[in-house]
């Protein structure tokens, strides 16, 4: 753990035993009452936690002093279809370490139903993948969710033009197959960006048609057709390279 992330509740109150962030510091860290580590709040500031206790039932008392805002994030908004549930936490997870602070997911003609039916999206899982990001990147904001059951619903509630920003985004849908050209040759920009994944099966000519009448470009990120989970990879890390200060 980069970080130990601590909820707002969990204050002044014992950490168990067998909590994994116990283990960590007392197991791993091998930290004695007294030692200070780096800690955050969730949705809160960064700082420095300090063993206060180490109880006689094997629990830990920690105290925490955070003052320092986490990293700044990007007007970036992704939106990714529902891919095989291994995926979708690796997606979560290494989404919410880049700095992504909005994901939508949906569902698409040619995607698989049955991962729409995933549990993760509404037990806990997504936190918990949100969660691993946010420590490796030392990080304390988790990404906003939303899950929409297609992509009329998701273009016809336009959720970018809720984010705040005055500057117009730019809109892009990965597309391999129907590219109008590449992501590699769009010019840096200051305006933010969405973003838009689609299913390894690719996008339907109907979705192809409703990105077209909502003012998405269409473009590749090369010839050979990737998972999921690479393609958001990839497509995040050149977007990223293409703004030039939109953070929120």
């Amino acid at each position: 753990m980069n970080i130990i992330l601590f909820e707002e509740f969990e204050l002044g109150r014992n950490l168990p035993r067998r909590d994994e962030r116990t283990i960590h510091l007392l197991k791993v860290l091998h930290k004695k009452e007294g030692d200070v580590f780096d800690a955050g709040i969730i949705g809160g500031m960064r700082g420095t936690g300090k063993i206060e206790k180490i109880n006689f039932d094997g629990s830990v008392f920690v105290s925490i002093h955070a003052d320092e805002p986490p990293p700044a994030k990007m007007f970036l908004r992704v939106l990714v279809a529902f891919a095989r549930p291994i995926q979708l936490k690796r997606i979560f997870r290494d989404l919410s370490c880049m700095g992504v602070p909005d994901i939508d997911l949906i569902g698409t003609d040619l995607g698989e139903k049955s991962y729409r039916d995933t549990k993760m999206i509404y037990d806990g899982g997504a936190r918990t993948a949100f969660l691993e990001g946010a420590v490796q990147a030392r990080d304390t904001l988790l990404p906003v969710l939303t899950v929409y059951e297609n992509l009329d619903k998701w273009l016809n509630e336009r959720p970018w033009e809720k984010s705040g920003s005055k500057r117009t985004p730019f809109l892009l849908v990965m597309d391999n197959v129907h590219a109008e050209g590449s992501l590699f040759h769009i010019s840096m920009t200051s305006r933010p960006f969405v973003t838009a994944i689609g299913p390894e099966r690719g996008w339907s000519n109907r979705e192809r048609e409703l990105f077209q009448k909502a003012g998405f470009m269409r473009l590749s990120i090369g010839d050979r057709p990737l998972r999921t989970e690479t393609a958001c990879i990839a497509a995040v890390t050149l977007v990223m390279e293409k703004m030039e200060d939109v953070s929120l």
